[in-house]
C-alpha cells in the first residue's frame, strides 16, 4: 500500500459510450457511464476525431461530480490499436498521439482512450498513461509459425484484462506475476487462452479473427479446407465470410442467442441442442487450455477464469472436469478493466514499475 495518496482518472471509450472512473490509489471513487447519441457521433468521420468531443463531456461528468481536476495526478486512457507493443504501462507521447490519430494499424473508439489522456495531461500538467492494450504482443517466434508462410499467426487477445487476472492469481499463489507460468483464460463474447511465462503472453489464440475455442458470437478454428470451399461457392461475400467468423459465429450461429445465460436455462431446462453446444464449448476451451500446458512443458501453477462466462458454475464444472489434473483452477468471473488501468498507471506513479516509451 503507497504511503502517498495519488487520484487517477481513468477512460474506457466504447463504440457508443465513455466510462470513467476517478480511483484514489487502489479504492474506487466512483464509475459513470457517459452515452453518446448516434447523430453526434456520425458527425465525425473517423472515430479517433471524437476525442474532443468525448473529453468535454468527461469534463462536464467530473465537474459535476464534484472532483478537483486540478488534483489529478494521473489519466490512464484504454489504449488503442497501436503498433504491436510488449505490455505494460506506457507513457503517452507524441508518437503514439500521431499513431492513433491517424489509425496506423486501424480506427477505433479506443483510440480516444490515449488521445484524451494526453490531452486532460498537458492541460493540468499531470501525467497520460495507456495500459496493456489489445495489441500486446510478446509471442514466442515459434508460436508465430502457421504452416502457411502466406499467413503468420497474431497475438490479438484480452491483454488487459488477462494480464490484471495473472497478477492477482499470482498474488493469490503468494508468487510474482514475473516468476509464474499461469495460463488464463477470458471467457466472454470472445474466447482468449494465453500462456504466461515470467509475466510474457508467449503464446496465445487470436480470438478476433478465428483461431482456438469457439465462443457466444465467434467461430473458433473451423477446418481450413471447409472453410475455403465455403468462401468460393459464390454462396458468401466476402464480409459475410467475415461476419460467420465474427459476430455470427460460434453458439449464436447454433442457437440463435449470443446471451449464455439464456442458453444455460436452456441447458437446465433439459434442452438437448443447446446443451450439446454448451458441452461443446466448454471442451473445446479444455482443449486450448490442454495446448497452452504443453507450451509450458506441463509446469503450470494455476489456470486462471475470468469474463462473464466464469459466473456460471455449470460451465466452470464443465471446464475444471478435464483440466484439473494440470493445475489448480482459479475464479475471478467478470471484468475489471477500470481497475486493471487505474493499477498500472499507480504502479508507475508509486514507482514499483517505470513506464515504458511507446516507440
Amino acid at each position: 500500500m503507497p504511503n502517498e495518496t495519488f487520484l487517477i482518472l481513468v477512460i474506457n471509450p466504447g463504440s457508443t459510450t465513455t466510462k470513467i472512473s476517478v480511483f484514489e490509489n487502489e479504492t474506487e471513487i466512483f464509475t459513470e457511464t457517459i452515452t453518446h447519441k448516434f447523430e453526434e457521433l456520425s458527425r465525425f468521420n473517423k472515430a479517433s476525431d471524437q476525442d474532443l468531443y468525448r473529453m468535454e463531456m468527461i469534463i462536464k461528468t467530473l465537474r459535476a461530480k464534484g472532483i478537483a481536476l486540478e488534483k489529478l495526478n494521473a489519466v490512464v486512457g484504454r489504449g488503442g490499436l497501436l503498433r504491436p507493443i510488449e505490455g505494460g504501462t506506457y507513457a503517452v507521447n507524441e508518437q503514439m498521439v500521431a499513431d492513433l490519430k491517424r489509425g496506423v494499424m486501424g480506427d477505433h473508439p479506443s483510440n480516444c482512450g490515449g488521445l484524451i489522456a494526453y490531452a486532460i495531461s498537458k492541460a493540468l500538467g499531470c501525467q497520460a498513461f495507456i495500459v496493456d492494450p489489445v495489441v500486446v504482443d510478446e509471442m514466442e517466434a515459434v508460436a508465430r509459425i502457421s504452416g502457411m508462410p502466406l499467413i503468420e499467426r497474431k497475438s490479438i487477445f484480452h491483454a488487459l484484462n488477462q494480464k490484471a487476472v495473472a497478477r492477482d492469481a499470482a498474488e493469490k499463489l503468494q508468487k510474482s506475476y514475473f516468476e509464474s507460468r499461469l495460463i488464463i483464460v477470458h471467457l466472454g463474447g470472445g474466447i482468449t487462452v494465453g500462456a504466461h511465462l515470467n509475466g510474457r503472453v508467449v503464446d496465445v489464440n487470436n480470438g478476433l479473427d478465428g483461431d482456438g475455442p469457439f465462443s457466444p458470437e465467434r467461430s473458433g478454428g473451423v477446418p481450413a479446407g471447409d472453410l475455403v470451399k465455403a468462401a468460393f461457392s459464390g454462396e458468401y461475400t466476402l464480409p459475410e465470410m467475415k461476419k460467420l467468423i465474427k459476430g455470427l459465429g460460434g453458439a449464436v450461429a447454433y442457437l440463435g442467442s449470443h446471451d449464455m445465460r439464456a442458453v444455460e436455462e436452456l441447458v437446465a431446462e433439459g434442452d438437448e441442442k443447446a446443451t450439446l453446444i454448451w458441452e461443446a464449448m466448454a471442451y473445446q476451451v479444455s482443449k486450448e487450455i490442454g495446448s497452452m500446458a504443453t507450451v509450458l512443458e506441463g509446469k503450470v501453477d494455476a489456470i486462471a477464469l475470468t469474463g462473464g462466462i466464469a459466473f456460471s458454475k455449470r460451465f466452470v464444472a464443465l471446464i475444471k472436469k478435464r483440466v484439473e489434473f494440470i493445475a489448480p483452477v482459479l475464479l475471478f468471473p467478470g471484468e475489471q478493466e477500470m481497475r486493471a488501468l487505474a493499477l498500472g498507471g499507480l504502479r508507475v506513479l508509486t514507482k514499483e514499475e517505470k513506464a515504458k516509451r511507446y516507440l
